[in-house]
């Protein structure tokens, strides 16, 4: 909360009423960054088969 700040959610002054504090799926809980909403996954990985170079480019 950010009281008398911007609200980041509405177009208004902060107000704190608390509920940019609270959780998008379950509303009855606070927000604790669990990534649920955003289907963050911690085995989620990029392979990388190669770097490329272009060599055209010269400094």
């Amino acid at each position: 909360m950010n009281i008398g700040g911007d609200c980041v959610l509405y177009e208004r002054k902060c107000i704190g009423c608390g509920e940019c504090d609270r959780c998008d799926l379950d509303p009855d809980k606070i927000c604790d960054n669990c990534g649920k909403c955003l289907d963050i996954r911690d085995d989620a990985v990029i392979k990388i088969d190669a770097i490329l170079y272009d060599d055209s480019e010269k400094n």
